[in-house]
């Protein structure tokens, strides 16, 4: 029981001083008055999103940078996807539609839609980005900005998190919460090793030289972690790569209710772990387990020592995802569930080859 309680707070405190040091080094794209014209393509693949992506291609036809192309991919869409993008594209030059091919053997349909639309794009940079979101003015000139102040091959950004009903509030934050106790966000820039990697697939802006020249998606097109995959690749290849917070420039609502993000966050939580079980099972016991045997002992100076670590890691990490402090909180033991309830089902789906996303077994 001691060595428990003691690898417990261990962990709750190497858990803090993750979180301290990234709300101290605050780690966010910032808005910058320099202005840029370096052609930018912005990527955009689209399986089944008619219903999501105009308020995408509205805020880019809005945003303020200047010197840019769209080009959407209809990946193998059921819906109007082709149709609503068809549709837009001609009342707006920059703007174009392409038909994906079908799916080869041995690729992730995200994975191959990033391959194809880059061989259309022509930028100094490629910028892909998920047709659920929405961008803000500044974005993409203090992104190119970032670029080419640390000279970097790959910035990506964690997006912020629209969450409309409480089911997704259950859910969606753990993304955050995850990332920034266990990653020190500064150090994927800072340690050229290729280990420390993080990435999100939310937003990913190349620069495009060396982009065609790996082709990484190509390189990564069995991965369903392909962005932090990608991430390792640029730096085992000597490259730069940051990985940021938003900081309010770009938004998306990730999941519709509840059942749509406990499915989506299963087909990803294992693989973040590359795919270690055992490895998923030992953080998964230490987050949620550890807490219980605390609470166990009824030691009120330990409970108050721990639930005051975990109060103001819940609250620092909510200020630097933009999100509310208060709902993050009363939500965390419904969160911390919604964890292991993932980490069954993630688990059970890899085990039995049952993975499937937007139609398609992954």
């Amino acid at each position: 029981m001691i060595i428990a309680i003691s690898i417990t707070l261990f962990f709750i405190i190497l858990r803090f001083a993750v979180t301290l040091f990234n709300f101290i080094s605050n780690p966010k794209l910032h808005r910058v008055v320099k202005q840029y014209n370096d052609k930018v393509s912005i990527l955009i693949p689209a399986r089944n999103e008619a219903g999501n992506i105009l308020t995408l291609l509205q805020s880019v036809h809005e945003h303020d940078y200047q010197n840019y192309e769209v080009i959407v991919l209809d990946d193998e869409s059921t819906d109007d996807t082709y149709a609503v993008c068809s549709a837009f594209a001609a009342n707006h030059p920059r703007f174009r539609v392409i038909k994906g091919g079908k799916l080869p053997e041995g690729w992730i349909g995200k994975n191959y839609a990033c391959d194809q639309l880059a061989k259309h794009a022509d930028g100094k940079y490629l910028l892909f980005l998920d047709a659920d979101e929405q961008v803000k003015p500044g974005l993409i000139n203090s992104a190119v900005h970032r670029m080419h102040l640390h000279q970097l091959g790959l910035l990506s950004l964690f997006t912020n998190q629209q969450m409309n009903t409480p089911g997704e509030q259950a859910v969606v934050p753990l993304m955050h919460f995850i990332l920034l106790n266990l990653l020190p966000l500064r150090l994927i820039y800072l340690v050229k090793n290729a280990s420390v990697a993080a990435a999100s697939g939310q937003f990913m802006l190349f620069d495009a030289a060396i982009y065609h020249k790996h082709q990484w998606h190509k390189a990564v097109k069995n991965k369903v972690v392909e962005d932090v995959e990608i991430m390792r690749l640029i730096k085992t290849e000597a490259y730069n790569g940051e990985a940021l917070l938003a900081n309010g420039m770009i938004s998306c609502r990730m999941y519709k209710g509840y059942y749509e993000a406990i499915n989506g966050f299963g087909k990803n939580f294992l693989a973040a772990f590359n795919y270690s079980i055992i490895g998923f099972l030992i953080y998964i016991l230490l987050i949620i387990g550890g807490p219980m045997i605390v609470v166990m002992t009824l030691n009120l100076p330990l409970l108050f020592f721990m639930i005051g670590l975990i109060l103001l890691t819940r609250i620092m990490i909510s200020l630097l995802a933009d999100q509310s402090v208060l709902n993050n909180i009363i939500m965390h033991p419904f969160q911390m569930l919604n964890m292991l309830f993932i980490a069954v089902i993630s688990i059970q789906k890899y085990l039995t080859g049952t993975t499937v996303w937007k139609g398609r077994k992954i």
